[in-house]
C-alpha cells in the first residue's frame, strides 16, 4: 500500500514527531552531554526558544535537559556567546528571531540574511523596526555603532538615558531601540549575557570566519525553511509550516509547498487524529522510512521526561490536542485567578503520552524544588511502572537545578504526588 492510501495510526504519527525532536530514547540511555552533543541535538532539532521566564532554569536550558538529561548549561552559553572575542571561532550557535528569539546553528546564518536587509529596507512582510525620530535616526545609529566599534561589546545598561518612562512594555529608551535596530538589519549580533542582559557587538567580531554569509534567493530561502519546518515537526499540516518562522506562513509559503511536493522533497500522508477524524499531512520523504518503521512497531518511544510550554514540540498550533487530545498551556500572563494549570506548567511526557503537568518553582536559597501543583491527566492510570519511571526523570531534573529537596504543595489525586515521593 503507498504512503498516501495508507491512514497511519495515531501511536505512528507520534513516534515520527517525537523522534523529529529527539524524544524518543530513553533519558538515561544518552551519554554525557558535553558541548558538542548539545550542538548536534540544536542542529537536529532546529534551534532552541529563549524566554524570560525564570522559576526554574530558562526554557532554552529546559529544552536541552529533557533530551540530553543532566548537562552544564555553561557548555551551551559557550557555544552560543564563545567565551571572548578571540574566542569568537568557539560559537558553533547564534541568536536571532524565527517566530520568537531562538538560538540556532551557525549554519543558518545566511538564511537569516534576507529577512535583515529586507527589515533595513523595511520590506520585510512584519515591521520589526523599533522606532525613532526618522530625523534623528541615522546619526544615532551611527553613534551607537561608533561607540561599540571604539568599546567592544555594550549592552542597554552601558547607555545612558534621563529622559521619561512612559509604562513596562516596550518603552525602551532610544539607545535600546538602536541596537534592537540594528541587531535586526546584521550590522549587530549578541555577542554575550550578563544577568540575561544582552550585550551587542559588531556582527564581524562575533561571527566566525568559517560561517557562509552567501544569500539566498528566495526560492532557496523559501524551499529551504519550508523543509527545515517539516523535519524538525516529523509530521505537520501546510498551515503548521509558518509556526517555525512566522516568514513562512502559508499564504506565502504555498507555492513552494506545491515545489517541494512535486520535486518529491515533501510527501502526503494520511493521519489518524486524536478526535477519530482522518487528515492528510506533510513529512519528508526521506522520513517515509522511519514513519514505517513506526508502523510497524520498530520505532517507539522510550523516553519519560518534561517538557517546557515552549518546547519545539509544542510549536505546530493544535498538533498537542490533535495528536495527543491534550493541550499545553502557558498561563504566566493570565491573571493569577484564571489560571487553570499554574503560573509555568510543564508537561510531563511518558512515552507516548502526556500524562500529567506539574507547575514548579526553585527556590535557589534552599536548594528546594517546589511543585505548588502535580496533576495526572485524565483517564492515566497511575501505576508502579509510571511512578517509577517519573521518579527517574525527578531526580535528573533536581540535579540539573542543584536542588536537594521536593515539596509538593497540591496533587490531583492526592495519591500521585505521595507515591512520586516515596519513589524518589
Amino acid at each position: 500500500m503507498s504512503s498516501t492510501e495508507q491512514i497511519y495510526s495515531l501511536s505512528s504519527v507520534r513516534a515520527l514527531a517525537l523522534h523529529a525532536q529527539d524524544l524518543t530514547g530513553r533519558l538515561d540511555s544518552e551519554p554525557a552531554a558535553n558541548a558538542a552533543a548539545i550542538a548536534d541535538t540544536v542542529s537536529r532539532i532546529g534551534c532552541v526558544q529563549i524566554d524570560t521566564l525564570h522559576v526554574v532554569q530558562r526554557s532554552h536550558y529546559l529544552v536541552l535537559w529533557s533530551r540530553l538529561g543532566c548537562y552544564d548549561t555553561r557548555d551551551l552559553d559557550r557555544l552560543v556567546y564563545g567565551a571572548s572575542i578571540e574566542g569568537a571561532n568557539d560559537r558553533r550557535l547564534f541568536e536571532d528571531w524565527l517566530h520568537a528569539a531562538t538560538i540556532l546553528p551557525l549554519g543558518e546564518f545566511r538564511y537569516r540574511l534576507p529577512q535583515k536587509r529586507q527589515v533595513r529596507e523595511n520590506t520585510f512582510p512584519m515591521s520589526m523596526h523599533h522606532w525613532i525620530d526618522p530625523a534623528s535616526r541615522a546619526a544615532f545609529h551611527a553613534s551607537v555603532l561608533e561607540r561599540i566599534r571604539q568599546e567592544g561589546a555594550l549592552r542597554v545598561s552601558d547607555f545612558e538615558y534621563d529622559g521619561p518612562k512612559r509604562g513596562p512594555w516596550w518603552d525602551w529608551k532610544p539607545a535600546k531601540r538602536a541596537l534592537e535596530n540594528l541587531f535586526a538589519w546584521g550590522d549587530l549580533m549578541i555577542a554575550g549575557r550578563t544577568n540575561f542582559q544582552r550585550a551587542y557587538d559588531l556582527t564581524e567580531r562575533v561571527l566566525p570566519a568559517w560561517v557562509d554569509t552567501r544569500e539566498p534567493t528566495h526560492a532557496e530561502l523559501m524551499c529551504h525553511m519550508v523543509a527545515e519546518a517539516v523535519r524538525t515537526f516529523g509530521v505537520c499540516l501546510p498551515g503548521q509550516v509558518g509556526d517555525y518562522d512566522y516568514y513562512a506562513k502559508i499564504t506565502r509559503a504555498r507555492p513552494f509547498i506545491e515545489q517541494l511536493l512535486a520535486e518529491g522533497v515533501l510527501a502526503w500522508v494520511q493521519v489518524a487524529l486524536s478526535d477519530g477524524r482522518v487528515q492528510p499531512m506533510l513529512v519528508l520523504r526521506e522520513q517515509l522510512p522511519l514513519l514505517e518503521q513506526a508502523a510497524d512497531g520498530n520505532l517507539a518511544a522510550a523516553r519519560t521526561t518534561f517538557l517546557s510550554p515552549f518546547d519545539n514540540l509544542f510549536w505546530p498550533a493544535d498538533r498537542d490536542r490533535q495528536f495527543w487530545g491534550f493541550t499545553q498551556r502557558l498561563e504566566a500572563y493570565k491573571p493569577e485567578a484564571q489560571r487553570e494549570w499554574g503560573y509555568f506548567s510543564m508537561s510531563v511526557l511518558h512515552k507516548d503520552r502526556f500524562v500529567g503537568r506539574f507547575n514548579p518553582k526553585l527556590e535557589r536559597a534552599s536548594g528546594t524544588l517546589r511543585l505548588k501543583a502535580l496533576y495526572l491527566e485524565p483517564g492515566v492510570e497511575l501505576t508502579g511502572q509510571l511512578v517509577a519511571d517519573l521518579a527517574a526523570a525527578m531526580r535528573s531534573f533536581l540535579a540539573q537545578h542543584a536542588a536537594r529537596d521536593l515539596v509538593t504543595e497540591r496533587s490531583a489525586p492526592a495519591e500521585f504526588g505521595a507515591q512520586l515521593l516515596a519513589a524518589l
